[in-house]
């Protein structure tokens, strides 16, 4: 413990005597773990939504308006024992009409509520294990006739759709922007690396003679390096600490507002502040450590 309580003491006092790179090099620290604090749950929210899109991705099987009862039962019976489908649910006219009036508001929604006659027509949701087997299972739906023009499994059937398009371009949307924060989240903490190594190497520079005193008595390598180390963990301690703390603020007063009253904010998926303090304090100090150790490999040449 006493050897412990040395090393801090060390690398407090070296943070003292350098304190301007040490201030830079905790500020480096704070914008850093402070924009990770933006890219992370963005990068979350981002892989939430694509993988919840390639979830609620299906095919429509819409029926003509005189298909009998048998006729629904036994094409619901056959859908459901086609490979790759996991659930097949019928929607009647009544229910579709009551999925559009959630979906739709301001006039569209008044203009609906007078309609005299339901013009939407029943239909099945076939849902698939996998987005990759939509095409699949449509072909199976609607396979090629002897002529070789697709011909549904059932006469009842008069149009089948999907939403491939729109869940393809969504998955290119959220993969770019996983691509772009991630080459600039990398970026973000090479520089801080650089920055905190370039201090603890200034440090050692002003330190130079005390080391080669400390080597001269025969201090082990180790015991040399320790305060150093500390220095770095302490600056990405304060640095983690200091954003959190401006985080936690931003939460408080802009993000949990913002979900109130938006639903498009409520709905994102991202992870809880508690994980993402984690994970930041974990970064910026393993960082700063990191930084530490590449210094002293590289200029102590102990």
């Amino acid at each position: 413990m006493s050897r412990l309580t040395f090393f801090i003491a060390e690398a407090l006092r070296a943070m003292r005597r350098n304190a301007a790179p040490s201030v830079a090099a905790i500020v480096t620290i704070i914008v850093t773990t402070l924009l990770l604090g933006v890219l992370v749950p963005v990068l979350w929210a981002s892989a939430s939504k694509n993988s919840e899109v390639r979830n609620q991705i299906e095919q429509r099987v819409f029926l003509y308006e005189d298909a009998s009862k048998s006729e629904i039962t036994s094409l619901q019976h056959r859908l459901r024992q086609l490979p790759h489908v996991t659930a097949v649910q019928y929607v009647d006219k009544k229910q579709a009409l009551k999925i559009l009036r959630t979906r739709v508001k301001g006039d569209l929604k008044n203009s609906i509520s007078q309609l005299k006659n339901n013009p939407l027509p029943r239909s099945f949701n076939v849902k698939v294990d996998d987005a990759n087997n939509l095409e699949a299972v449509r072909q199976e739906i609607v396979p090629p006739g002897s002529a070789g023009q697709p011909k549904p499994i059932s006469p009842i059937i008069q149009e089948v759709t999907d939403s491939r398009q729109q869940a393809a371009t969504i998955r290119r949307v959220t993969s770019a922007v996983e691509i772009v924060l991630g080459v600039i989240a990398a970026l973000l903490l090479l520089a801080s690396l650089l920055l905190v190594a370039n201090t603890i190497r200034l440090s050692i520079y002003a330190r130079r003679r005390e080391v080669e005193v400390m080597r001269l008595v025969g201090a082990t390598n180790w015991f040399i390096r320790w305060p150093f180390v500390l220095e770095g963990l302490i600056v990405g301690l304060i640095g983690a600490g200091v954003a959190v703390g401006i985080l936690w603020l931003g939460k408080v007063t802009i993000a949990d507002p913002l979900s109130a009253n938006l639903d498009l904010v409520a709905n994102l998926q991202t992870m809880g502040f508690a994980p993402l303090v984690a994970i930041l304090a974990g970064a910026a100090m393993a960082v700063s450590a990191l930084g530490s150790g590449v210094t002293l490999r590289r200029f102590l040449r102990i």
